[in-house]
């Protein structure tokens, strides 16, 4: 049985599948970022899935592309946490770009792929091997135009008075903004990313109202200029996007790279299922 696994920070999509590629079973868990998670913590989310911790010692092959994975002391971290784990699997861990890549890039394309979700990335593929200009130094100092990024907007918006009425008492509504609240969940609870994360949803909500439209705009701009364009390749090959942000503010990101003259790609909310075409084929 093989374990195929698209982590973010938020959460993680599991599928296990046979040798002739078909669906065993699927689940969620929460996210598995090594860069935000320890071991404890991690083993604590396999073990909350009946059907990762019933079916551990029958995997035989484990791939998981994961947000947090993009340097090599992350990977060896993460594989010794599953390799104990899943004691009978061949564990194999990479960042997530590689997992957006498989589900979007035709074999052996060229294109620059994008993550749009709760974080945010963006790489060059050459057609075999991936290429990064830029190393993230996580939520605080990068992630533009991802949820997190927009979370912190939204709150600071909210705190700052800036928000119209309107939208203030909806998102009140929405959201416990009790101060103690949101600071605790921010310093004192893992994943504050994906805490932030989770008001990217009203800002999408409400995406015509020019409150949210202004940070809309400006995060993507940001994520063109400082993450797309490090590449030379820019404006001759497609981007494509992976994640939430990517796939419900698709309008927005097309008019945006439009003025850059980027061709825009495909765009999908998850490449889970992109991952099981390109295991089987190559199994």
């Amino acid at each position: 049985m093989k374990l195929l696994v698209d982590s973010g920070s938020t959460k993680a999509d599991w599928i296990a599948i046979d040798e002739s590629g078909k669906v065993l079973f699927t689940t969620q868990s929460l996210g598995l970022n090594p860069e935000v998670l320890d071991k404890d913590e991690i083993i604590d989310r396999l073990e909350d899935k009946f059907d990762i911790s019933h079916n551990k010692d029958k995997a035989t092959h484990l791939y998981f592309y994961g947000a947090g994975c993009g340097t090599d002391r992350m990977k060896d971290f993460l594989t010794e946490v599953f390799k104990g784990y899943f004691t009978q699997a061949i564990v194999s861990v990479y960042e997530d770009t590689y997992a957006a890549v498989y589900a979007t890039t035709p074999k052996d394309e060229e294109a620059i792929v994008c993550i749009l979700g709760t974080g945010s990335n963006c790489s060059y593929f050459d057609g075999k091997v991936l290429h990064q200009k830029v190393q993230s130094l996580g939520y605080i100092a990068m992630d533009d135009c991802s949820g997190n990024r927009f979370g912190r907007h939204l709150i600071r918006g909210y705190y700052f008075n800036k928000m119209p009425k309107e939208l203030a008492l909806e998102f009140e509504e929405e959201y416990n903004v009790d101060p103690d609240y949101i600071k605790h969940n921010l310093y004192k609870e893992p994943n504050p990313n994906a805490y932030l994360a989770t008001f990217a949803k009203f800002l999408i909500k409400h995406k015509d109202h020019p409150f949210c439209q202004k940070y809309i705009e400006m995060e993507m701009v940001d994520f063109v200029e400082n993450y797309i364009m490090q590449y030379p390749q820019h404006t001759t090959i497609p981007v494509h996007f992976v994640g939430s942000i990517a796939f419900y503010l698709k309008e927005e990101l097309t008019a945006i790279l439009s003025r850059y003259n980027i061709q825009i790609g495909n765009v999908l909310r998850r490449p889970i299922d992109g991952l099981i075409a390109y295991h089987i084929l190559n199994k």
